[in-house]
């Protein structure tokens, strides 16, 4: 092998690595948010014993779950101008996102909830508390410690998924990597930047995660 190795060659090209790197983290954070909203809600949907809302929320989760990323994304950006809708390609990319975030982070929401158990709701409702309260206190804050690990780790696959909204042009950082190669013709140096970046970008996902989960329930419930 003779390859000399030329990481010099992508200084210029830092702007264009940085804004990769804040497209690719806003991208993750909103829709995380996004996503989660939308995963309540299917969750107490699909909960629900009323069939106009159990249906159509089991009938969205199927069909995401058993759909590629790719193909909604595809049908998100490329779809909804047939139907007037026209949509930037980073806005395309985040809707598509927090759609197919909606779905899974549903489905976990939904196993949590189940795991509370039913005289927990009944003590909560005896001493008093509304339905509202007991939800808050005695259904979501234990489910969402039980589910909370499963719920992190869908994040962080969100975060690397991220990588596909370059297919409908969003200038994440695996779209930039794409564009730095096709000017530099370094694809080696190109491409291994940015697995570092992902590499380090998730690794510090996880931690701030991590941390969240300590002082929202570990340092809570100490006395």
């Amino acid at each position: 092998m003779n390859y000399n190795f030329r990481f010099n060659a992508l200084l210029p090209y830092t702007g264009e690595i940085l804004r990769g790197v804040g497209l690719t983290l806003q991208l993750t954070l909103l829709t995380a948010v996004i996503g989660l909203a939308i995963g309540l809600f299917v969750a107490l949907a699909s909960s629900s014993e009323r069939a106009a809302l159990r249906v159509p929320a089991r009938i969205y989760v199927e069909a995401i779950r058993n759909t590629p990323l790719l193909v909604q994304l595809f049908l998100v950006f490329f779809g909804l101008p047939s139907l007037g809708i026209r949509l930037d390609a980073s806005v395309a990319a985040m809707v598509g996102l927090s759609i197919n975030v909606g779905a899974y982070a549903g489905e976990i929401l939904r196993a949590g909830f189940q795991s509370v158990r039913s005289s927990q709701v009944e003590a909560g409702r005896s001493l008093g508390l509304t339905a509202g309260q007991t939800f808050r206190h005695v259904v979501l804050f234990p489910a969402i410690k039980a589910i909370y690990p499963a719920l992190a780790s869908q994040f962080v696959l969100l975060l690397l998924a991220t990588s596909v909204v370059s297919s409908i042009g969003a200038a994440d950082l695996f779209h930039q990597a794409a564009f730095i190669d096709s000017r530099t013709y370094r694809s080696f140096e190109s491409y291994a930047l940015i697995t570092l970046a992902y590499l380090i970008l998730t690794l510090a996902f996880r931690a701030l995660l991590s941390a969240i989960y300590w002082l929202v329930f570990v340092r809570r419930s100490r006395p």
